[in-house]
C-alpha cells in the first residue's frame, strides 16, 4: 500500500476527538483522510464524530467483512471501515483513532502503520474525564490505572514495526495539533527564538 496508516492511540480524556476534529480542517488540501469509526454507542453533541451502530448492525457489518480493523473495549464494539484499504492503495494516507490494546493485531494487518500515542499528565486526563461526565468515579479510576499499564507497552515501540510517535496534549489544542500535523505531513515546525 502506498499511503501511510497513522494509528492514533491514547486514553479517554486525553483529547483525541478534539485533536482529530481540529486536524480535519488542516488536512483539506493534503492527500490525507481522517477515517470515521463505527461504534456501538449513540452520537452525542460533544462526543466523537462517529457512525453509531446497534450491536446487531455491527455484527452484520462484521459478517459482511465491512471492517478493516475491529475491537471490543469498555463494553463497546469499534470498527474501522474496509474503505481505508482503497484509500491507502490510491496513495492517500489515513488517520484512524485506534486502541492501544489492539495495536499488536493492527500491526499484523498493517505492518507499516505509524503508531501515534496522544498523551498528557494523569492529573489533566482525570480532570477532563470528570468534566465530560460520561463515566462514574470508579470507571475513571479504572481508566487511569489502565492508562498507566498501556502507555508502557505502546511507547516502547516494537521490533516488528515503526517506533511510536508521541504527541503531548498538555497545553493548548493548537500546540498538540501542530505536533500531530507535523508527524502526519512530515513537515518541520518553525523554530521559535
Amino acid at each position: 500500500m502506498a499511503g501511510t496508516l497513522f494509528y492514533l492511540m491514547g486514553p479517554s480524556g486525553v483529547g483525541k476527538d478534539t485533536l482529530l476534529n481540529t486536524l480535519r480542517s488542516r488536512l483539506e488540501d493534503k492527500p490525507v483522510i481522517v477515517a470515521h469509526r463505527y461504534i456501538t454507542r449513540p452520537v452525542t453533541p460533544t462526543g466523537e464524530n462517529h457512525v453509531a451502530l446497534s450491536k446487531k448492525e455491527f455484527h452484520r457489518m462484521l459478517l459482511a467483512n465491512s471492517f478493516a480493523l475491529h475491537w471490543h473495549s469498555h463494553e463497546r464494539n469499534y470498527g474501522i471501515g474496509i474503505e481505508i484499504n482503497n484509500w491507502l492503495t490510491q496513495d492517500i494516507s489515513v488517520v484512524i483513532n485506534g486502541s492501544r490494546a489492539y495495536l499488536p493485531q493492527a500491526r499484523e494487518e498493517y505492518p507499516a502503520l505509524q503508531p501515534v500515542l496522544i498523551t498528557a499528565p494523569e492529573d489533566i486526563i482525570a480532570e477532563r474525564l470528570y468534566r465530560r461526565e460520561r463515566e462514574t468515579e470508579a470507571e475513571i479510576i479504572q481508566r487511569l490505572r489502565q492508562n498507566t499499564e498501556l502507555n508502557a507497552t505502546c511507547s516502547a515501540g516494537s521490533d516488528s514495526g515503526r517506533q511510536t510517535a508521541i504527541v503531548m496534549n498538555d497545553s493548548t489544542i493548537e500546540s498538540a495539533v501542530d505536533q500531530l500535523h507535523t508527524i502526519i505531513c512530515n513537515e518541520k515546525l518553525p523554530q521559535t527564538a
